[in-house]
């Protein structure tokens, strides 16, 4: 766990230096435009692994403010940090929301993990009133309208597809909005183009199956054999669930525009691969898991 957390720390402070730079975000490195990979990506992963293997070696102290709450709060900041210089503000949410929950799970006390959610809160107001890019971003989320041609656009080309699916969609493949209109229709806003083509019906039936996979992990992780088995699946768990709520919440203009994709249908390498390798975690969890007797 801690090689992977210092890995995931170099490649986070390398990409401020080598990164290649796309829409005004410094997130990749890599070679051309083929070649690349996000290290905000792996260090979700590392976070959840150091995370659970602290929480596990603390024990009883984790009920203690020093022991609890401190160590995990400096690396929430410290990568909250580097991740916000590129910036990549969904990504900072993805890591400090998990961190909480895999803490909790491991037994700190809830009067401490408050005053956690005190000092995120004030981080996220400091970052939408305080940085200029974050209150654009909460104004056009708010009327879109005020920008068609600029910021708004890609919310009201979202908002476009959405509707023009209807109840049963305009077919498979028969998307009109993804033909130059809607900007990153194959990554951060495909679930627009799916409700585009399959309607209402199909985006119910992807969002009932992620309601199902976000359950039978959390249910994976409540019997799980060993504490960090449990601890791993919660936490790779809500990570997949914050994705999902934040890219749908996005794209049906429910949230700020934040750049989250979605598990599994957005395109993108790295993002995939480390959701897989977390699948075979997860499988693996699950498989320990005795079989219930019958009768």
């Amino acid at each position: 766990a801690f090689p992977m957390l210092v890995t995931a720390a170099v490649l986070l402070v390398l990409v401020l230096f080598i990164g290649q730079t796309r829409n005004n975000a410094q997130r990749w490195i890599g070679i051309g435009e083929i070649l690349t990979f996000q290290p905000s990506e792996i260090a979700k992963a590392a976070i959840i692994i150091s995370f659970s293997s602290l929480a596990v070696r603390m024990g009883k102290r984790m009920k203690t403010f020093t022991y609890g709450v401190i160590p995990f709060l400096i690396i929430i900041g410290f990568f909250g940090f580097l991740l916000m210089q590129e910036p990549h503000l969904s990504a900072t949410i993805i890591i400090a929301v998990t961190g909480i929950v895999i803490i909790f799970m491991a037994g700190a006390h809830i009067g401490k993990l408050a005053a956690l959610g005190v000092i995120g809160v004030a981080a996220v107001l400091w970052i939408v009133f305080g940085l200029g890019y974050g209150l654009d971003r909460i104004n056009m989320w708010l009327d879109p309208t005020l920008d068609p041609q600029g910021d708004g656009y890609q919310i009201l080309q979202s908002l476009y597809a959405l509707g023009s699916g209807g109840v049963w969609g305009l077919g498979l493949g028969q998307s009109r909005q993804k033909h130059l209109f809607l900007p990153e229709p194959q990554n951060d806003f495909i679930f627009a183009i799916i409700c585009e083509e399959l309607g209402f019906v199909g985006g119910a039936l992807i969002l009932i199956i992620f309601a199902a996979f976000v359950m039978r992990g959390y249910y994976i992780a409540l019997r799980a054999r060993d504490n960090f088995g449990s601890l791993l699946v919660a936490g790779f768990t809500t990570q997949i669930a914050l994705q999902i709520i934040l890219n749908i919440g996005v794209v049906t203009g429910l949230l700020p525009v934040t750049g989250a994709s979605l598990p599994f249908f957005s395109s993108g390498g790295t993002s995939l691969v480390i959701l897989f390798a977390e699948l075979g975690v997860v499988l693996s969890v699950s498989r320990q898991i005795p079989a219930q007797r019958k009768g």
